[in-house]
């Protein structure tokens, strides 16, 4: 018997586009990475260049999670405040405000209506 799950297809080729799209970003960094650490946490972050300019590619070894930043993008972390980043660490894995075309996650278990 094999499990199958509704969406598994469009995860999968979703995750053959991230890998595709990660890879490709490696190939054309710029100098060494630079690995951040501390008891609770490890990243490692490089440059990268791309059609579009330089990217700075953060990656969490751990997780495999990683997400490429473009300037302005990394500018925009100056703009917040403690609450923001204590917020998006209160939802590890999680965006801090999920896509439109995605489905609200199930409520914890035991959680009362």
């Amino acid at each position: 018997m094999t499990l199958r799950w509704e969406g598994e297809e469009a995860d999968a080729r979703a995750a053959r586009r991230a890998a595709a799209e990660h890879a490709e970003l490696l190939e054309n960094s710029a100098g060494e990475p630079i690995t951040v650490a501390n008891e609770f946490a490890e990243i490692r972050v490089r440059l990268v260049r791309t059609r579009n300019g330089a990217r700075l590619l953060v990656e969490s070894p751990k997780s495999g999670q990683w997400v490429s930043l473009c300037p302005l993008e990394l500018e925009s972390l100056t703009w917040q405040n403690t609450a923001t980043f204590s917020a998006m660490i209160g939802t590890p894995f999680a965006p801090l405000i999920p896509d439109e075309d995605e489905p609200e996650p199930p409520a914890p278990q035991g959680a009362d209506s």
